[in-house]
């Protein structure tokens, strides 16, 4: 990792006097906003901010929905409250974990999903897309989804909600990311729709064509991988990076895609801030390169018949 990256500085919080001066949610949702603020936290796991941190982590230790902050905002917490909110708060900013490892769950499509250090926290802006039910980037409603390195399961599961008629293949290499996944699967009553597959990117489907395949690979390129803030050093390595441009695993999808596609199938990949590098690359292929209203960059469609088209192309 790179050797100048700066380091948070740990935080030394002294809870007695803290616990005796603060003592309703709002005083600690405050307080750690204000704490996350000062270490200059990095916010990049589906929460955007210090505030919205502080409060995730206040209602989860009090086991009650965000939806109820408006009315609990003023009610006082007990001792024991106040001191498990603020170990909470330590263990934030001296150990970097995102509020998504510490509260085991994260939020995708509206859906909520049991993560841990096993997964990457969910937040693909892919998430939008199927909200719209792919809306003008599919012709058919699809009967067979493919979701191409799972995770913890949150694209293939909000698909098979998304289209309740179809069968959903959530596929990856990792053993630990599809024992999460199965988690979830279970968790949203989804085993006889959503199928969890080990496979290295189409080895585990081989002969399996599907009229939507959807992914999110590893596709970090090596400069940013070294430039990770401490929050990303917790998710799986073998999740995020991808070779020296990140694309790896791309370029695997690509060459076998089209053998894994109807006729009328469609290709949606992620690839981030790698989108520049796979544009180089392929600078005669048409990405249809889309937009979001909630943001989200570096997301391209592609048909079956453009795979075809330029297979030898991503092959080579």
């Amino acid at each position: 990792m790179n050797e100048n990256k700066p380091e948070q500085s740990a935080a030394i919080i002294d809870f007695s006097e803290v616990s005796e001066q603060l003592h309703t949610v709002a005083d600690y949702v405050r307080f750690g906003a204000s704490q996350f603020n000062q270490a200059e936290l990095y916010f990049g796991h589906g929460i955007s901010d210090a505030w919205h941190e502080a409060l995730t982590l206040v209602m989860h230790q009090l086991a009650l929905p965000q939806t109820m902050v408006a009315e609990l905002m003023q009610c006082r917490l007990t001792s024991s409250e106040r001191l498990a909110i603020l170990h909470l708060f330590q263990r934030r900013i001296n150990e970097g974990i995102p509020a998504a490892y510490l509260t085991n769950q994260a939020m995708f499509c509206g859906l909520p999903f049991y993560v841990d250090e096993r997964v990457l926290v969910p937040r693909s802006p892919i998430g939008e897309l199927i909200d719209k039910r792919f809306d003008g980037l599919i012709t058919n409603t699809p009967k067979r989804i493919l979701d191409l390195c799972t995770g913890s399961g949150c694209i293939a599961i909000a698909c098979a909600v998304a289209f309740p008629d179809a069968e959903v293949d959530a596929v990856d290499l990792s053993i630990d990311a599809l024992n999460v996944a199965q988690i979830n699967i279970e968790g949203h009553d989804l085993s006889a729709q959503v199928i969890p597959i080990q496979s290295d990117v189409f080895s585990g489907v081989a002969g399996q064509r599907y009229d939507l395949i959807v992914t999110n690979p590893p596709y970090v390129d090596q400069e940013d991988v070294d430039a990770l803030p401490q929050e990303y050093l917790h998710e799986p390595e073998m999740g995020l990076g991808s070779g020296v441009d990140g694309l790896d695993i791309v370029r695997q999808i690509l060459a076998q895609a089209a053998d894994h596609l109807n006729d009328d199938g469609v290709l949606i990949c992620e690839v981030g801030n790698s989108q520049v590098h796979l544009s180089a690359a392929f600078a005669n292929v048409p990405f249809q390169w889309l937009t979001f209203e909630y943001g989200g960059h570096g997301v391209f469609r592609l048909t079956k018949a453009q795979l075809v088209k330029h297979q030898q192309d991503f092959m080579q």
